[in-house]
């Protein structure tokens, strides 16, 4: 199996589990006298199941992130890096949000806000961050098409 695929499936087995979850708190707590929608103890079987199914596939695919070279690194810096550079987009994004101020002033007497920030400059450093998180999430994704999964 392809790491893809692996990661496909713990997608799949996150959303049974939360789903699980649902069907267990609307199945845990009858009024007197009525019948559960679903037996809570073949629900609660079947939710340690998907987690034990779950556990599996983060242990293999973490495994295979150890040990699948990208770079300089592995594919697990290469994941960390991933993310860093998706924080430090939203976090410039939210700076250039704020600063952006529309002035919304109805008359004189009322506060003037300025930026404290170069905005443009801002700007070209959240297009550089976007582009390399862009170009690194390609190279991520193609890698995760071509690599085996790990055994357990």
């Amino acid at each position: 199996m392809k790491l893809a695929e692996a990661l496909i499936l713990r997608a799949d087995c996150q959303n049974k589990i939360a789903q699980l979850r649902q069907r267990l708190s609307r199945s845990v707590r009858v009024q007197e006298g009525e019948q559960p929608p679903e037996n809570p103890q073949g629900l609660l079987s079947e939710l340690e199941g998907a987690i034990s199914e779950l556990t599996s596939l983060i242990q293999r695919i973490n495994k295979t992130n150890s040990n699948t070279a990208l770079n300089e690194g592995t594919l697990s810096d290469a994941l960390a890096r991933r993310d860093t550079l998706g924080l430090k987009r939203s976090a410039i994004d939210g700076v250039i949000q704020n600063a952006a101020i529309v002035p919304n002033r109805y008359s004189q007497s009322e506060v003037k806000f300025v930026s404290t920030v170069d905005i443009a400059a801002l700007q070209r450093q959240l297009d550089g961050t976007s582009q390399e998180h862009r170009l690194l999430d390609a190279q991520i994704q193609a890698l995760n098409w071509e690599v085996e999964l790990s055994s357990a």
